[in-house]
């Protein structure tokens, strides 16, 4: 699965910045309506500049919870990028970023250069989703700092405190919500039919978008992804976690790190911070913390951090290339290494609220759990299910160890209210018989190539691709070759030629001596 939320998770803020210029100079925007021939208004502040491009802003009045009108209303912010050719659109392509809770809009910018080739002929479809970016705000009062800092105990309560600070409200966070926002803006706009482009999070959304509104589906892309009834025990990822380990030793320097003995490694320390966790003073905007550092903290730096950006630039320092060596030294008694990794992906927590994130995973993500039972009930389940995962199926993890490191998974959603709380989203629901290209690194442990082989399953048509040496999203290559594949498919509905995707090189490894 993908555990993220707000700027932090989805890859560190997943965009396309790598495949596009650092400056973007200052052009005109303006608001547009339905139609492109009503008059144009001021532009909004957060309306975005993209060279070369119109960019038309605006907000659609949206229902909070469908069908309970007492409950109000939200303010739903897009922007919609224009082709730069004469003559009407070709396309119109809709970008989600991941998340849930990672905005779009001010990443204008990054996806339309990324972009670039399609943009000639097709339009670009950006929108915040509810209570994110430039939409309304929904917030909860759990902070992104609180949510990733706190130990296990300190998520639960954290997630039960959001449920009861949005009360009714927490209803109005659902993928089946930003899917029917999307398409009001759609039809709003005047557009027919969406290439959907999900990265993330984007590729669970994107697929509930296509069930509900299959007619207004022209094609879909799936970047790092994950199929909507993904493994609540995370076992895909944990699994994959060792397999990445080898596979940047191997192919790295040959004398860098051997792969079997830091699998090896990764299971004795794991074994030891599960009996004995590190105190690591972590700097904050509001002073240190001292975080627990634990085997569970340990599974979400090893699949989630470490999973991010992974290929942007191969030739610099990572966190994944430092993680045999850190690993290493930490068995022989030296933990500094291991801290210090630990400190600098820490450092990177923000105040942005969790509400997008937190009820967005516990009102739809399928649970080991029934939603309709008691608490108790709910406990007993999810032991039950924790006791029945065979040895070795969370790779150098232990099951409870590693669950409790998926910040979306395993019992953090457990003390969820079954009031105010929809259905969750079914797993297996009729999708359109349209041209799918689904992608996944193959050095990505959060959403690994098992998971989006499962995603692609979901559709008859899909076409699954690995690309080799970047992790989540591979999109984030600096040489054009991922998004040259998916604008080829976006396109014409082909990939062409593929074989770039083999050729990335290898990532960085720090040398493990001794």
């Amino acid at each position: 699965m993908t555990y993220r939320g707000a700027v932090w998770r989805t890859g560190l803020a997943v965009s396309m910045m790598a495949v596009t210029a650092a400056a973007i100079p200052a052009v005109t925007a303006t608001a547009s309506g339905p139609a492109s021939g009503t008059t144009a208004t001021a532009a909004p502040a957060w309306c975005p500049a993209v060279e070369g491009h119109r960019v038309d802003c605006d907000q659609l009045q949206r229902p909070l919870v469908a069908g309970k009108p007492q409950l109000g209303g939200v303010k739903v912010s897009y922007a919609v990028v224009r082709h730069s050719a004469p003559g009407p659109a070709k396309g119109t392509v809709a970008v989600n970023p991941g998340g849930p809770g990672e905005t779009a809009i001010d990443k204008a910018a990054e996806f339309a250069g990324g972009l670039a080739s399609l943009l000639g002929d097709h339009d670009l479809l950006l929108v915040d989703p509810r209570g994110t970016g430039s939409s309304q705000s929904l917030p909860c009062g759990v902070t992104d700092a609180e949510y990733r800092l706190g130990t296990r105990a300190q998520q639960r309560a954290a997630v039960e405190r959001c449920a009861r600070n949005l009360g009714p409200r927490a209803a109005g966070y659902t993928s089946a919500a930003t899917a029917d926002d999307i398409d009001a803006i759609r039809a709003h706009l005047g557009v027919r039919r969406l290439s959907l482009y999900g990265l993330s999070y984007g590729t669970y959304l994107m697929p509930v978008y296509a069930a509900r509104h299959p007619e207004h589906v022209r094609n879909i892309v799936l970047s790092g992804a994950y199929p909507l009834g993904a493994d609540p025990l995370a076992r895909p990822s944990a699994q994959a976690v060792s397999l990445t380990l080898r596979r940047v030793c191997e192919r790295g320097t040959p004398a860098a790190c051997d792969g079997r003995q830091a699998v090896d490694d990764l299971a004795t320390t794991a074994a030891r911070l599960r009996e004995r966790p590190l105190t690591v003073p972590i700097t904050t905007g509001h002073g240190v913390h001292q975080m627990k550092f634990t085997e569970d903290k340990l599974a979400n730096l090893l699949f989630e951090a470490a999973s991010s950006g992974v290929g942007h630039e191969p030739q610099k320092s990572s966190l994944l290339g430092e993680l045999p060596r850190a690993l290493r030294h930490f068995v022989k008694g030296d933990t500094a290494p291991l801290r210090t990794l630990v400190q600098q992906e820490k450092e990177t927590v923000s105040t942005v609220d969790q509400a997008p994130y937190i009820a967005v995973v516990c009102n739809d993500y399928r649970r080991a759990w029934s939603k309709d039972a008691p608490p108790a009930e709910r406990w007993r389940q999810y032991r039950a299910a924790l006791a029945s995962v065979r040895p070795g199926e969370h790779g150098a993890f232990s099951a409870k160890g590693f669950t409790e490191g998926t910040t979306d998974g395993g019992d953090v959603c457990i003390g969820w209210p079954r009031e105010n709380t929809p259905d969750p989203q079914p797993t297996k629901p009729a999708l359109p018989d349209v041209p799918v290209l689904v992608l996944s690194g193959d050095l990505d442990s959060n959403t690994p190539d098992a998971n989006g082989k499962k995603a692609a399953e979901q559709f008859r048509d899909a076409r699954f691709l690995s690309v080799r040496n970047t992790g989540h999203v591979p999109e984030l290559e600096q040489s054009g070759c991922v998004t040259g594949v998916s604008s080829r498919f976006i396109a014409t509905g082909n990939t062409g030629d593929t074989g770039c995707l083999r050729a990335l090189p290898p990532i960085a490894v720090t040398p493990v001596r001794g």
